[in-house]
């Protein structure tokens, strides 16, 4: 009998598990970890900010996963010993015979000081939620998306939120009376991606009179006064704010020497495996240097890939055959731009010197087909 322990049940973790299940034997053993009692789908959270979702549709119950023949432990992650490998969770440790990290970007709006009293956090359901509410009663002033540092996951979702709110407005015949912003820390919008689909982005911005200022660092919001300092000595004015928060590594990963605590799990690009036998990380704890020399997108396309590929590996690991898959670095996203249009890029982000991406033109199928995979993720796991 093999033990897997999988620690995180966001995308990654949910793909690897599930990916184990088919790949293993029946007495074989997979454990998942999670603190919370959900999982949410993240992509629809940005539907819930503008009222076509409520928070109940986003999110099913963990626990219907031992259906599936996995052990859920939900429970605080306290500790994580690479070496044995082994996890510590409600004050209970178990130890296996692989380790998949799926633990994700900690989400950290206390990094800036008055940032959580001030505005809506755009990568939590209540956040979404409350925006909006707020935008509902909305009737005039500035609305402001900030991205409050980088690197962060789902890198179009702020630019998306711009759009969406803009059109939210725009149906109410509002928006004459509401301006709206994006003030980002990151230089170009998905820079990743390259210059064309930043510029495909930018364009979009300005089509829809949203004005975007790059390379802006936040360092204090003042919710009395409802004013935004950022590093240069530029302060301005909002209404409503919506804010990506800095992201961290989750402290038991930094404590375990898995990741520094100002950076991220290093993996093999192909493999995901760490600097520890028998111990992958996916997903949004990892940080991936591309031949270009930034870092793979935080996405979750990229860790349902990474699971998928982990599984198999694992599953060739203990079935003692030398061949297993490698992840590619493929990847696609959609790109919601409000009034029932979305844009759609895919390419290859381990291409060289530079990752090799097409943004295909907007269109109302896009955001029909951003429907249909919300709608098949659910029916493949729940």
């Amino acid at each position: 009998m093999h033990r897997v322990l999988v620690v995180g049940a966001g995308v990654g973790g949910l793909a690897a598990a599930h990916r184990l299940r088919q790949r293993l034997a029946p007495e074989d053993e997979i454990w998942l970890f999670d603190r919370r009692r959900e999982h949410i789908f993240w992509p629809s959270l940005l539907w819930v900010l503008t009222g076509t979702r409520r928070p109940e549709q986003v999110a099913r119950p963990l626990d219907a996963l031992r259906e599936r023949n996995l052990r859920l432990v939900q429970a605080e992650v306290s500790a994580i010993d690479p070496t044995g490998p082994s996890v510590t969770a409600g004050g209970r440790t178990w130890t296996g015979d692989a380790l998949v990290l799926a633990l994700g970007a900690d989400l950290d709006p206390a990094g800036v000081p008055g940032l959580a009293e001030a505005g809506h956090n755009l990568y939590t359901v209540a956040g979404s939620a409350s925006g909006f509410q707020a935008l509902e009663a909305l009737t005039g002033g500035q609305v402001v998306v900030l991205i409050a540092g980088v690197p962060f996951k789902c890198p179009a979702a702020p630019y998306e939120a711009a759009m969406l709110v803009e059109g939210y407005l725009r149906r109410r015949r509002r928006r004459q009376a509401v301006a709206v912003s994006v003030w980002a820390a990151e230089a170009t919008p998905m820079g990743v991606a390259g210059p064309a689909v930043s510029q495909a982005v930018t364009d979009a911005l300005a089509q829809r009179d949203i004005a975007y200022h790059p390379d802006h660092r936040v360092v204090r919001v003042d919710p009395a006064r409802r004013r935004i300092r950022f590093d240069a000595g530029t302060e301005i004015g909002y209404d409503l704010l919506l804010y990506v928060p800095p992201h961290r590594v989750p402290d038991p990963v930094a404590a375990s020497g898995l990741a520094p605590r100002d950076g991220w799990v290093r993996v093999d690009p192909r493999t995901l495996q760490t600097g520890w036998e028998r111990v992958w990380a996916i997903g949004d704890v990892t940080g991936i240097t591309l031949p270009s020399g930034k870092l793979l997108p935080k996405a979750g396309v990229f860790a349902h890939r990474e699971g998928d590929v982990v599984a198999e590996r694992i599953a060739a690991l203990f079935a003692g055959r030398d061949e297993a898959p490698v992840f590619d670095g493929h990847g696609e996203c959609f790109i919601e731009m409000g009034g029932g249009v979305a844009g759609f890029a895919r390419g290859d982000f381990y291409a060289e010197p530079v990752p090799v991406v097409r943004a295909y033109r907007p269109g109302r199928h896009w955001h029909l087909a951003k429907i249909g995979f919300e709608r098949s993720w659910w029916a493949q796991w729940w």
